[in-house]
Protein backbone atom coordinates (compact mmCIF):
# COMPACT_ATOMS: atom_id res chain seq x y z
CA UNK A 1 0.00 0.00 0.00
CA UNK A 2 0.95 3.53 -1.02
CA UNK A 3 2.11 5.87 1.66
CA UNK A 4 0.04 9.22 0.99
CA UNK A 5 2.34 12.39 2.22
CA UNK A 6 -0.19 14.42 2.88
CA UNK A 7 -1.54 12.73 5.86
CA UNK A 8 1.63 11.99 7.31
CA UNK A 9 2.70 14.73 10.00
CA UNK A 10 5.16 16.09 11.58
CA UNK A 11 5.31 18.19 14.71
CA UNK A 12 7.87 20.54 15.97
CA UNK A 13 8.91 19.99 19.63
CA UNK A 14 8.08 16.04 18.86
CA UNK A 15 10.21 13.19 17.80
CA UNK A 16 8.57 10.98 15.11
CA UNK A 17 6.21 11.09 12.19
CA UNK A 18 2.38 11.06 13.07
CA UNK A 19 -0.39 10.06 10.68
CA UNK A 20 -3.90 12.02 10.19
CA UNK A 21 -6.49 10.54 11.89
CA UNK A 22 -9.18 12.90 12.04
CA UNK A 23 -9.74 17.01 12.48
CA UNK A 24 -10.77 18.31 15.73
CA UNK A 25 -12.43 21.26 17.19
CA UNK A 26 -8.88 22.74 18.08
CA UNK A 27 -6.50 20.65 16.53
CA UNK A 28 -5.71 17.25 15.12
CA UNK A 29 -5.78 13.78 16.20
CA UNK A 30 -2.65 11.47 14.68
CA UNK A 31 -1.08 8.45 15.39
CA UNK A 32 2.43 7.55 15.97
CA UNK A 33 3.64 5.54 13.11
CA UNK A 34 6.69 4.11 15.63
CA UNK A 35 3.94 2.61 18.57
CA UNK A 36 0.47 3.33 16.75
CA UNK A 37 -0.76 5.63 20.43
CA UNK A 38 -3.32 8.46 19.26
CA UNK A 39 -2.31 11.64 20.29
CA UNK A 40 -4.07 15.22 20.22
CA UNK A 41 -1.99 18.27 19.60
CA UNK A 42 -3.58 21.89 19.72
CA UNK A 43 -4.11 24.85 17.34
CA UNK A 44 -0.93 26.23 18.89
CA UNK A 45 1.20 22.69 17.75
CA UNK A 46 2.96 23.48 14.32
CA UNK A 47 1.99 20.88 12.31
CA UNK A 48 3.65 20.18 8.88
CA UNK A 49 2.52 17.51 6.38
CA UNK A 50 5.79 15.53 4.50
CA UNK A 51 3.68 16.42 1.25
CA UNK A 52 4.37 20.36 1.88
CA UNK A 53 8.02 20.44 2.62
CA UNK A 54 10.65 20.52 0.29
CA UNK A 55 14.67 21.03 -0.25
CA UNK A 56 16.67 23.32 -1.56
CA UNK A 57 18.60 22.46 -4.75
CA UNK A 58 20.14 24.45 -7.81
CA UNK A 59 17.45 24.24 -10.06
CA UNK A 60 14.33 25.78 -7.14
CA UNK A 61 12.61 22.87 -4.93
CA UNK A 62 12.85 19.38 -4.57
CA UNK A 63 9.77 17.99 -2.66
CA UNK A 64 9.91 15.48 0.18
CA UNK A 65 8.95 12.26 -2.02
CA UNK A 66 10.90 12.98 -4.62
CA UNK A 67 14.24 13.20 -2.34
CA UNK A 68 13.29 10.23 -0.56
CA UNK A 69 12.51 8.34 -4.41
CA UNK A 70 16.38 9.44 -4.64
CA UNK A 71 17.38 8.16 -1.41
CA UNK A 72 15.70 4.47 -1.90
CA UNK A 73 16.87 4.56 -5.60
CA UNK A 74 20.74 5.76 -4.23
CA UNK A 75 19.99 2.62 -1.51
CA UNK A 76 19.03 0.44 -4.38
CA UNK A 77 22.39 0.67 -6.11
CA UNK A 78 24.16 -0.33 -2.99
CA UNK A 79 24.66 2.79 -0.93
CA UNK A 80 24.30 2.31 2.52
CA UNK A 81 21.63 5.05 4.20
CA UNK A 82 23.19 6.53 6.78
CA UNK A 83 21.52 7.17 10.62
CA UNK A 84 20.94 10.69 11.61
CA UNK A 85 23.61 9.33 14.32
CA UNK A 86 26.34 8.85 11.81
CA UNK A 87 29.17 11.88 11.69
CA UNK A 88 28.53 14.37 8.88
CA UNK A 89 30.99 13.73 6.52
CA UNK A 90 28.69 9.82 5.80
CA UNK A 91 25.89 11.95 5.95
CA UNK A 92 26.73 14.90 2.96
CA UNK A 93 28.46 11.43 1.11
CA UNK A 94 25.16 9.91 0.90
CA UNK A 95 23.23 12.81 -0.06
CA UNK A 96 25.83 13.31 -2.57
CA UNK A 97 24.87 10.32 -4.24
CA UNK A 98 21.14 10.85 -4.08
CA UNK A 99 20.71 14.07 -4.68
CA UNK A 100 23.87 15.71 -6.06
CA UNK A 101 22.11 19.08 -6.74
CA UNK A 102 21.11 19.90 -3.43
CA UNK A 103 21.77 23.34 -1.88
CA UNK A 104 24.62 23.55 0.12
CA UNK A 105 24.57 26.86 1.11
CA UNK A 106 20.80 25.78 2.01
CA UNK A 107 19.85 22.78 2.84
CA UNK A 108 22.41 21.69 5.96
CA UNK A 109 23.47 18.53 7.76
CA UNK A 110 21.21 19.38 10.42
CA UNK A 111 18.08 18.93 7.73
CA UNK A 112 19.87 16.30 6.02
CA UNK A 113 19.28 14.04 9.47
CA UNK A 114 15.79 15.13 9.73
CA UNK A 115 15.20 14.01 6.33
CA UNK A 116 17.23 10.50 7.32
CA UNK A 117 15.16 10.19 10.18
CA UNK A 118 11.62 10.42 8.27
CA UNK A 119 13.09 7.96 5.50
CA UNK A 120 14.24 5.57 8.17
CA UNK A 121 11.06 5.27 9.99
CA UNK A 122 8.67 5.32 6.93
CA UNK A 123 10.65 2.54 5.84
CA UNK A 124 10.42 0.68 8.99
CA UNK A 125 6.69 1.82 9.89
CA UNK A 126 5.24 2.31 6.42
CA UNK A 127 5.48 1.92 2.48
CA UNK A 128 8.59 4.18 0.59
CA UNK A 129 6.19 4.24 -2.82
CA UNK A 130 4.25 6.99 -2.29
CA UNK A 131 0.50 8.34 -3.50
CA UNK A 132 1.07 10.80 -6.37
CA UNK A 133 -0.99 14.28 -6.98
CA UNK A 134 -3.04 12.37 -9.39
CA UNK A 135 -3.77 9.70 -7.61
CA UNK A 136 -5.18 12.05 -4.90
CA UNK A 137 -7.19 13.97 -6.90
CA UNK A 138 -8.75 10.75 -8.10
CA UNK A 139 -9.70 9.75 -5.23
CA UNK A 140 -11.54 13.19 -4.06
CA UNK A 141 -12.99 12.74 -6.82
CA UNK A 142 -14.51 9.52 -6.49
CA UNK A 143 -15.43 10.27 -2.67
Amino acid sequence: MKTDLAKILSVSGQHGLFSYLAQARNGVIAEALADKKRVHFDSHSKVSTLNDIAIFTSEGEMRLADVFTAMKAAADSGKAVPSAKDDAAAIKAFFVAAVPNYDEDRFYVSHMKKVLDWYNELAQNASLEFVTDEEREKELEEA
